[in-house]
């Protein structure tokens, strides 16, 4: 991961967060209003990205529809959304400017599960994913063979880089000509957080001249005047998209999936865990279903929304098992609160019996960004996550106030 798209942490910054685990322990156990609400079902618990779709998943859901089906009508909603960069049409694509989606399902009451990485040209992921858990005895297809498997069951293929992302592209490509995804991540031993010399000029004036640079060949290169600062943002801290949901109906019968277009302008054939069935989805009938959105590769690494779910089999509350998945993502950095700055995970998680928890490792990008989880039980609303930590990662970096008139007529700062 290239360091220099994460930002600068400076030193008091850091000492200010670098709580003790037993303090992080201790902050995460007070309960949130998810847990201690009644459990109710039929529910759909989903990423805030699917927020807007899920009345007619309800009404669908209620009226006796499949709960696979009914999750997937609510995250088709963004991946049919040319404006929403984070799936499907429209998604950030490759280094090399392909857009490559991922997806994963399971199916509770039959116990199936299907999965597609690194799909071109085939907007509708999730239901591929779903296709393969049907029509095949595979679980699992990747690449040029999962777009012929689409084609070949009626996909058609389409064109899924927009006007729009094929110009953040290029403005990405040339502000990051000698810059790449290629060298040490933060989980190198030997990664080091950047530093600037004394006689270098300030770092708020640096992020200016950046900013103000970057936002004239945005104009330049024909982007709308009002998506020109998020177009700037998008490239100076390239976003991951993701969106998960969960459906319970009134038999207790429960199903999950997650898409996604991973992370922006990442190496070609890259997945992150939205695709690996156990990490960015996991669904027992038994017991209850997770998904994850967020930092792709630390995910993996716990297993997430398998450790969640086998949590609760073990009789921990759904905001329970999300915080112990977060504190796994911790350890693995021994704590090192300079690396997991630099780290976000946000989990969604219900349980058989409608009883449901959206936790995070931070509580947002900004103040202004919280990390949600959007419900529909009968009453469709969002609800702040509960974090691990208190304050806020830098997966987008706390840079100097855009200068008014360019931030006035931007409508998609957020």
């Amino acid at each position: 991961m290239s360091i220099t798209r994460r930002g600068f942490i400076e030193s008091a910054v850091v000492a200010s967060l670098a709580t003790s685990l037993n303090a992080a322990d201790s902050n995460a156990q007070d309960t949130p209003k998810s847990d201690s609400r009644p459990a109710k079902r039929p529910i759909l618990i989903s990423a805030h990205n699917g927020f807007n779709y899920l009345d007619d998943a309800f009404a669908y859901l209620k009226s006796g529809g499949d709960t696979l089906d009914s999750a997937i009508r609510v995250v088709k909603g963004p991946e049919n959304d040319p404006n929403d960069t984070s799936v499907g049409l429209g998604g950030l694509p490759n280094e090399e400017g392909v857009v490559e989606l991922d997806a994963c399902c399971m199916h509770g009451p039959t116990r199936r599960a299907g999965s597609v990485g690194a799909v071109r040209n085939i907007k509708n992921v999730s239901m591929v994913a779903q296709a393969v858990m049907q029509h095949t005895g595979h679980v699992m297809l990747v690449g040029e063979g999962a777009e012929r498997f689409a084609v070949a069951v009626g996909f058609p293929r389409e064109n899924l880089l927009t006007d729009r992302s094929r110009k953040i592209w290029l403005l990405w490509k040339e502000n990051h000509s000698n810059e790449d995804w290629w060298g040490p991540g933060i989980a190198d031993p030997n990664w080091k957080p950047p530093r600037t010399s004394p006689e270098a000029k300030p770092q708020a004036d640096l992020w200016q001249d950046r900013i103000l640079q970057l936002h004239a060949r945005a104009a330049a290169l024909g982007i709308e005047p009002e998506f020109r600062m998020a177009a700037v943002r998008r490239v100076l801290f390239p976003p991951t998209g993701t969106i998960h949901c969960s459906a319970l109906n009134d038999k207790g019968e429960i199903s999950g999936v997650t898409t996604t277009s991973g992370l922006a302008f990442k190496l070609p054939g890259r997945c992150g865990d939205s695709p690996i069935i156990g990490a960015g989805c996991y669904t027992d009938q038994d017991i209850g279903s997770a998904g994850a959105t967020g930092s792709g590769e630390e995910n993996i690494k716990v297993a997430g929304a398998h450790t969640i779910v086998e949590n609760m089999r073990r009789g921990m509350s759904p905001h329970e098992a999300g915080i112990d998945a977060l504190k796994r993502i911790v350890r693995n950095y021994n704590g090192d609160m300079t690396r997991l700055k630099f780290v976000d995970m946000t989990y969604y998680i219900l349980r058989k019996d409608g009883a449901y928890a959206g936790v995070s490792l931070w509580q947002g990008y900004t103040k202004d960004t919280p990390h949600k989880i959007a419900v529909h039980d009968g009453t469709r609303r969002a609800e702040v996550t509960t974090p691990l930590f208190q304050g806020y990662s830098e997966e987008f970096p706390r840079v100097p106030d855009v200068p008014p008139d360019l931030a006035k007529d931007s409508v998609y700062l957020k």
